[in-house]
C-alpha cells in the first residue's frame, strides 16, 4: 500500500516516514501544500496523511482541490489544530479522518488502517492467487498450511503481482511504484527480490510462477 505524507516539519516527516516504512508501507514525504497537490494528483497513492499548516497552501485547499478533480483517495489530517470548529472543516473538505498531534505511533496506524479498510474498492487483509494466500497483517504467503514470511519489499513486491494476475508489470512500474520517483536503485534490484520471492514460493510448493517477458516485464501465472 503507497501513501503520500505531507508534513512541513522535516524532523516529523522524516520519523513519519521510518514509522510506516518499518510497518511495510510504500511511503512518499512532501513539505509543501503545492507539491502535496502534484503528488496527489497522479492518483498513485491508496492514502493520503497531510498536516493541514503548510507553506503555499494549506492542507485543508489541497484536499479540496482533489475533491474538485473527482480524485477520492482516502485522506486523514494530522495536525495540532484540535478546536470542533477546525475538525469539521476538515472532515467537510473531504477527509476520512483526523488526529490531532502529538500522537502514538500505534494510533497512527490503527487510524490509517481503519482509513484504508474503508476505501470504495476495499482491499481486504488477505489477498489469494490461485490458492496462495498472502496475509497483509503477518506478511506471509500461505499455501495448503505451509507459510513463508516475506521481507518490506518481496512483500510490495508479491502484492503488485498477486492485485494483477497473469498482467506483465514493467519493471519501471515496479522501481516507481515501490522504491520511488526519486530513487537511486538500479533495476537489477527488482531482478533481485523476485529471485528470492521465487525461491520462497517454491518452498512451500506454491503453484504459483513469476515469468520473465523480455522487453516487457514481469508476470504472475499459474504453474501448469
Amino acid at each position: 500500500m503507497r501513501l503520500l505524507i505531507a508534513e512541513d516539519d522535516e524532523k516529523l516527516l522524516k520519523s513519519l516516514l521510518h514509522i510506516f516504512k518499518q510497518n511495510h508501507f510504500i511511503a512518499d514525504g512532501v513539505s509543501t501544500g503545492s507539491e502535496a497537490l502534484s503528488y496527489a494528483q497522479t492518483e498513485e497513492y491508496d492514502g493520503l496523511v497531510l498536516d493541514i499548516m503548510m507553506p503555499g497552501m494549506d492542507g485543508i485547499a489541497v484536499l479540496q482541490k482533489l475533491r474538485q478533480m473527482n480524485i477520492k483517495t482516502p485522506a486523514l489530517f494530522l495536525t495540532a489544530r484540535t478546536e470542533v470548529e477546525q475538525r469539521v472543516e476538515g472532515l467537510d473538505a473531504g477527509a476520512d479522518d483526523y488526529l490531532a498531534k502529538p500522537f502514538s505511533s500505534a494510533e497512527l496506524l490503527a487510524r490509517v488502517r481503519a482509513m484504508l479498510r474503508r476505501k470504495d474498492n476495499y482491499v481486504p487483509d488477505l489477498l489469494t492467487c490461485y490458492g496462495v494466500t498472502l496475509n497483509r497483517s503477518t506478511y506471509q504467503l500461505d499455501c495448503g498450511g505451509c507459510i513463508q514470511g516475506l521481507c518490506g519489499k518481496e512483500y510490495q513486491l508479491m502484492e503488485m503481482l498477486m492485485q494483477n494476475p497473469k498482467v506483465i508489470i514493467p519493471t519501471d512500474k515496479f522501481m516507481t511504484h515501490i522504491w520511488g520517483w526519486d530513487s537511486n536503485a538500479d533495476t537489477s534490484v527488482v531482478w533481485v527480490h523476485i529471485s528470492n520471492i521465487r525461491k520462497k514460493l517454491d518452498s512451500i510448493k506454491a503453484p504459483l510462477e513469476i515469468r520473465f517477458v523480455r522487453g516487457a516485464g514481469y508476470v504472475l501465472e499459474e504453474k501448469d
